[in-house]
């Protein structure tokens, strides 16, 4: 611990604990409540970048990003009030992605609380249920405390986010405080017996499966459970929006259990004997409305890992349930001796194969084939590129046809919330310059977060961003289609040039009706060296990559 010579006011001290726990960026919509922050990271613009955006909600969604790639906590700032009640979003999708994250809030002087003040919101109760822990910091001279607390659980157990309110009056406050240490993240590690019993069950089973999700790993802790899952040769897939733990091109990757799975997939987690589920929470898409490991109650057999013990049991009674962080676990399985695979080796390569003809797609007569051109981009992608993948049914073509080949390179919301694709995109590419990041998303949710294009101009990102548009809000009407077939209503949506909307923040914007466009359209977009809008103009009929809503309406109206 180091003492400051003189006092600090409560920004200083803030921006000094961000700089001892190795923050290097901050993204941030500037708020009078802080500007005592503000003015300390005048001084410390050698040390932390200030990105800033052009909507709280871009801002904690680009954080949210920053956690994701880096594994370090993503640092949003904010002000009261609208300010932080639009930077929710990211928070939930940090809580649900299991993502650190620390929101800082400007916040009303602490002699206005409890009037309703301009702007009052008491964030401790408001955010009580998106985040890991929520409080307000009323001492100046306790803010080394609060934030090395802060960086301590959002990286700990279950990663997640934090949000700090920080009265303004307080910041302008001086304290003479030391600084406290560099915070480092407290997980649990795997006992030898548990070790043992998991490995005695792996060797009764004849039809094992391995389904890895959550958050919460490193490169090495996917590395590693890669290896494991080599050496003893099990079928291995991700949970939802997970695909980048794995290698998608190991001979050991069998998909990836989404919003529209292969029904072959499965058909195989639901006939395993055995499913070790390490990371995942088994949440409501990972386990297809809470049906997908219904055998563990008639004899298939459940272990379950998690770096939360909370998590463990919630929904589904395992055989052996294991309390342990992901780079904890894997380096003890990767160290656990192999067991002879011959038994489930036909099941393994046959998962493999489904997998690999799953990942071709059908054959399409339309203007625009969708599934050509993600082929062809899969031909030009980089194994360290960058997938930003928005919520929406779209998302099937980049998610089924786009292999992730390293660690920490896919970002997408569990949440299934809209808008998130641009800004991570954006925050994709400061957090990785020199990489290609590619940002795909639909017209609904690019129109969600379209305006921080400005901010990717202004500070230098060059993603590009695919812009799926069928103008409809896509997966509503599909359920639309479901539920009351032929009743349309409130999902059409009338859309601008996207392409001319990119060039009038001085991006770079294409637009391609035909598949023999894709190509020469993409190839521009990179030679461009800056942000890129690339507008797919696709036919509303084809809603994913399986169905149409013809189909759709069909199977409806035959129920009824």
């Amino acid at each position: 611990m180091s003492q400051s010579a003189s006092p600090r006011t409560g920004g200083q001290l803030v921006v000094d604990a961000l700089k001892g726990h190795g923050a290097d960026m901050a993204f941030a919509v500037p708020g009078e409540s802080y500007l005592a922050v503000l003015d300390a990271l005048y001084d410390a613009s050698n040390a932390i970048r200030l990105i800033t955006c052009r909507h709280e909600a871009g801002a904690a969604n680009m954080a949210e990003a920053y956690g994701k790639l880096t594994g370090r906590p993503g640092i949003c700032m904010v002000t009261r009030g609208p300010g932080a009640c639009h930077a929710s979003i990211g928070l939930h999708n940090a809580f649900q992605d299991s993502t650190p994250l620390i929101l800082l809030i400007g916040q009303v002087g602490r002699g206005h609380r409890d009037r309703e003040a301009f702007q009052e919101v008491d964030y401790r109760r408001f955010f009580s249920q998106m985040t890991k822990w929520a409080a307000e910091i009323d001492d100046a001279a306790r803010i080394p405390e609060y934030l090395h607390r802060a960086f301590t659980v959002a990286t700990s157990g279950r990663p997640g986010p934090v949000a700090l309110a920080l009265p303004e009056d307080m910041l302008r406050d001086t304290a003479s405080v030391a600084d406290a240490p560099a915070y480092r993240p407290v997980r649990a590690h795997p006992g030898a017996r548990e070790m043992e019993t998991l490995r005695a069950l792996l060797a009764e089973a004849e039809r094992p499966f391995l389904l890895v999700g959550g958050g919460g790993w490193t490169p090495e802790a996917c590395r590693q459970i890669t290896a494991f899952a080599g050496l003893n040769d099990l079928p291995v897939c991700c949970s939802f929006r997970r695909q980048d733990i794995v290698d998608n091109g190991h001979p050991n990757y069998v998909g990836h259990v989404n919003t529209d799975p292969d029904p072959k997939l499965l058909e195989r987690l639901r006939a395993a004997d055995l499913v070790l589920v390490v990371g995942a929470r088994l949440g409501e898409i990972t386990t297809q409305g809470y049906t997908l490991f219904e055998r563990a109650a008639a004899g298939q057999k459940l272990i379950h890992v998690h770096a939360d013990g909370s998590v463990l049991g919630r929904v589904y009674a395992p055989t052996l349930a294991i309390e342990a962080g992901m780079p904890e676990f894997a380096e003890a399985a990767a160290q656990l001796p192999p067991i002879d695979p011959a038994p489930w080796g036909a099941w393994a390569r046959e998962a493999r194969e489904d997998y690999v003809a799953f990942s071709a797609p059908a054959p399409y007569s339309g203007a625009l084939d969708l599934g050509a051109c993600m082929l062809t981009l899969r031909a030009r992608l980089p194994a360290d590129a960058v997938l930003a993948v928005d919520a929406g049914n779209f998302s099937g073509w980049p998610m089924r046809f786009l292999p992730c080949r390293t660690p920490r390179t896919q970002l997408g919301p569990q949440s299934g919330a809209m808008g998130y694709g641009v800004p991570a995109a954006v925050a994709a590419s400061l957090v990785r310059p020199g990489r290609l990041v590619l940002g795909f998303v639909g017209d609904g949710g690019f129109l969600m977060s379209e305006q921080e294009i400005a901010t990717a101009v202004q500070h230098g990102a060059s993603p590009i961003l695919f812009v799926f548009n069928n103008g409809l809000y896509g997966t509503i009407r599909a359920h639309q289609e479901r539920s009351y077939p032929g009743r349309v209503v409130g999902t059409d949506l009338s859309n601008p040039d996207f392409a001319a909307l990119a060039r009038s923040f001085g991006a770079h914007g294409e637009t391609v009706e035909r598949t023999a466009e894709f190509v020469p359209a993409f190839e521009r977009a990179v030679a461009a060296r800056k942000l890129a809008v690339i507008d797919l103009r696709m036919d509303p009929e084809v809603i994913s990559t399986r169905t149409t809503l013809s189909a759709i309406r069909a199977r409806a109206t035959a129920r009824r």
